[in-house]
This record gives C-alpha cells, structure tokens and sequence, in this order.
C-alpha cells in the first residue's frame, strides 16, 4: 500500500523481508535514544532483531510499515500481533496488537512522519477488528500517543537482569 502526499516527498509504504536490516538498525537507534542501549549492547540487538524479524515479517507476526523520502527509508513503525483471550469486551478471544519500533531519522524529526505512521497502524488495527492495542511510550513520544487517544494502563511488570537467572 502507498500513500503520498504530493508537497512532501515521503512516501508510506508496508516493511518487506528484504527492509529487515533497516528496521533492526531503526531498533537499535531507537533504544540508543532513550538511553537504554550502550555500545556494547547493539551489535547483539541488531544481530538478534535481524533473525527474529527476518522470521516474524515473513510469517505474518510482525507487520511494518516505512517512510521514504526520494527511496531512502527515514522511518517506520510496527506491530506485533498476540492472540487475545476470551474477556468480558471480546467474550470469544481474538487478536490484539503491540505497537513498536517507531523510530524517525533525527533529520526528518519534527515533520509529523511518527504521527502518520501511528495513524496508520490505527486504521490498520481498525480494519482488521482489533479492540486493543498497545504500546510502550517513551517520554519524548507520550504526548503524541496520549493525542492519539492512547491512555496509561494498570499493567505491572517484574524484570530480572541476566545475572539474576
């Protein structure tokens, strides 16, 4: 699918097998902005995202969308989708989605390219017949989430470190 404004140059379109090397850089970069990834950490993510996206967009699992601008990837931003148990609002299960790796090249910053991904993903989501998505926010990313009618939850969550295993 492909949509383009014609005043921008940007053009939207779905992540293929052959965009894995872009959105595992994408990642990487990501979590290097939030400062959560050192140097020594990165070449591991990227080698690990690169295998499991390279299996999760062919099989169906991850579902990407990217922007360029004159056929140079600037951004993107995905989905993984999890079956969803029967619950008081979807008494039969289904599915629902988790929104991630939305990344946007710093010199495309400020251009409203996060948001039309994100729009994007919702009419996707929509259309499909999700009553649920999510998504984990970054702060310098909360105050486009909470415009897009995205709220905090009461999800808890307990990590362990590698040591700890």
């Amino acid at each position: 699918m492909k949509a383009q404004s014609a005043s921008d140059n940007y053009t939207l379109r779905a992540a293929t097998t052959a965009d894995v090397l872009t959105i595992a850089r994408h990642r990487v970069s990501m979590f290097r902005d939030m400062k959560m990834l050192g140097d020594y950490d990165a070449e591991a993510l990227e080698a690990g995202s690169h295998a499991h996206l390279t299996t999760a967009l062919a099989d169906g699992a991850y579902r990407g969308w990217l922007i360029e601008h004159d056929g140079v990837v600037v951004a993107g931003a995905g989905v993984i989708l999890r079956p969803l148990l029967p619950r008081p609002e979807s008494p039969y299960g289904g599915e629902d989605a988790e929104v991630l790796n939305v990344y946007t090249e710093p010199a495309h910053r400020r251009r409203g390219l996060a948001r039309r991904l994100v729009e994007h993903v919702l009419a996707w989501a929509r259309a499909r017949g999700l009553l649920r998505i999510s998504l984990h926010a970054s702060d310098e990313g909360r105050p486009l989430y909470e415009q897009l009618g995205f709220v905090p939850t009461n999800e808890m969550r307990r990590e362990w470190t590698i040591e700890e295993m």
